[in-house]
C-alpha cells in the first residue's frame, strides 16, 4: 500500500531552528531560502538538484507555504536584509547564496535574450 504524506506534515518551526522561521520539517532548510531560488527564476526540479536531500513534494510544500504566506516571508527577508545594512553584491558582508542566485538570474536573464534573438532571426516559415 502506498505511504500517505499528510502535507501539513512537510512544514514545521521551532524556536530552537532558524529562529522560528517556518522549515522544511527535519531538515533545518527554510522555506525562505527555497523561495528566494524560485523568485531568482529556479524551477522546483532545478532547486531539488541544487539541494539533493529534498524531495520534490518538499520543495512544493515549501512553495506552498511560502505563496500561502508571501507576506510573512518577504518582511522577513527584508527586515534581515535592513538589519544586516548589506544591500550592495560588491560589499564583504553581502550573503554568498544571494550572490550566486543573483548570478544565475543574470545568466537566465542573458540566456533568454539569446535565444529571443535567434528566433526572431529565424524565416517566418520555419516559425511553426
Amino acid at each position: 500500500m502506498p505511504i500517505v504524506v499528510d502535507i501539513g506534515t512537510l512544514i514545521e518551526r521551532s524556536p530552537d531552528i532558524r529562529k522560528g522561521r517556518p522549515c522544511i520539517a527535519g531538515t533545518g532548510v527554510t522555506v525562505r531560502r527555497i523561495a528566494g531560488w524560485h523568485n531568482l527564476g529556479l524551477a522546483p526540479e532545478e532547486i531539488a538538484a541544487k539541494i539533493e536531500h529534498l524531495t520534490l513534494a518538499q520543495i512544493h510544500a515549501a512553495l506552498a507555504y511560502y505563496h500561502a504566506n508571501r507576506d510573512e516571508i518577504d518582511s522577513d527577508i527584508a527586515a534581515e536584509e535592513e538589519q544586516a545594512g548589506v544591500f550592495d553584491p560588491s560589499q564583504a558582508g553581502y550573503p554568498i547564496l544571494a550572490r550566486t542566485l543573483a548570478a544565475r538570474r543574470d545568466n537566465l536573464k542573458q540566456t533568454i535574450a539569446a535565444l529571443e534573438r535567434r528566433l526572431s532571426d529565424l524565416p517566418a516559415d520555419q516559425m511553426t
